[in-house]
């Protein structure tokens, strides 16, 4: 029998490439512990129901928004870039108001949501003036967000534990198919002043969810909390958890969106007020198989502006977390 021996060369390529390879893994490694998600506003809404530009209303001591403490909570809990979703006729208003106080703290891009923004081969009927939805919303990200990327609504506040929860999630997670919501019972969610829109959620034994769907007219009443559809009322648990449209997404979801919006449009393109909500996006691809998310229970608090009565509430609430140190007077 032969045998070979190896040259001493034939050692040092092999070694050479088991160190290419060992440093390759290392800076992969280093690069996903490091990368710095990117956070989506949504605010292209129209504030029909709060009768102005919700977004930018001022609630804070020194005129403060609820974005304003949602991007102070962002840049903390280590979130590199911000991409707003608005609307061409507010881009003025936004630049003029967050591109000074926010240069040098992290990177920021404007992309502009139209119900003419269509995939090929759909038009848009001239009678349509409402936006397609917060997933249509979120698609003008596509390109611009191409990091692990949390998606909120401009008009909530969230809380800095949600946002310090949503980074650690996202820095943490390497599987493309897990994503994560923040949840929150229905119960803490409501408004004194009228109907709210939430995601209902059931979730598995470990804590990922099995559906979510959105519910467009959810009341508190005397004698519970119901939620309203064409066949009727229905009860809810108040612990009944609900997506507040505080999102963990990987950049595939934009792919997904394109393909769910496709079937959305074939269906329902015709319809002058159906919109593509989030939670439907989301349910379609778990039921598929190609995602499974994560509830994310948060004991964060959470309120918002669905109604102009409900700006006292907030005002009194961002007083109490200043008074408790929370945040400070002086934001910027």
């Amino acid at each position: 029998m032969r045998y070979e021996t190896l040259d001493m060369r034939d050692f040092d390529y092999l070694n050479s490439h088991f160190l290419y390879f060992i440093s390759h893994i290392l800076y992969l490694i280093s690069h996903i512990s490091l990368m710095k998600p990117t956070l989506v506003i949504l605010a292209a809404g129209m504030g029909s129901r709060y009768g102005g530009l919700k977004q930018l209303d001022e609630v804070g001591p020194n005129g403060e928004a609820i974005i304003d403490y949602s991007l102070y909570d962002a840049i903390r809990a280590g979130f590199g870039k911000v991409v707003f979703v608005i609307r061409h006729d507010f881009e003025a208003a936004f630049k003029a108001r967050f591109d000074p106080k926010l240069a040098g703290r992290i990177v920021v891009e404007y992309v502009y949501q139209s119900p003419d923004k269509l995939p090929e081969g759909f038009t848009l009927s001239p009678e349509r003036q409402k936006p397609w939805g917060t997933a249509h919303a979120l698609w003008m990200a596509a390109g611009i967000a191409n990091e692990p990327m949390a998606v909120i609504n401009a008009d909530d506040f969230y809380g800095t534990k949600a946002y310090q929860a949503m980074a650690d999630f996202l820095r943490s997670s390497t599987d493309p198919g897990e994503y994560a919501m923040i949840g929150y019972n229905v119960e803490n969610t409501l408004s004194e002043h009228g109907s709210v829109s939430r995601g209902v959620c059931s979730t598995d034994a470990n804590g990922y969810l099995t559906t979510v769907v959105e519910r467009t007219k959810i009341i508190g009443e005397p004698e519970g909390i119901y939620f309203y559809e064409k066949d009727g009322r229905h009860r809810l648990d108040p612990k009944s958890p609900v997506s507040m449209n505080f999102w963990g997404l990987k950049p595939n979801v934009f792919a997904f969106i394109k393909e769910g919006f496709v079937r959305f449009l074939t269906d329902h393109g015709t319809e002058l007020k159906s919109e593509y909500y989030i939670p439907l996006l989301i349910n379609d691809n778990i039921i598929n198989g190609n995602i499974r998310t994560k509830v994310i229970e948060c004991d964060s608090p959470w309120f918002g502006v669905t109604y102009i009565e409900d700006k006292p509430i907030v005002k009194g609430k961002i007083d109490q977390l200043i008074a408790e140190g929370m945040y400070p007077e002086q934001l910027w």
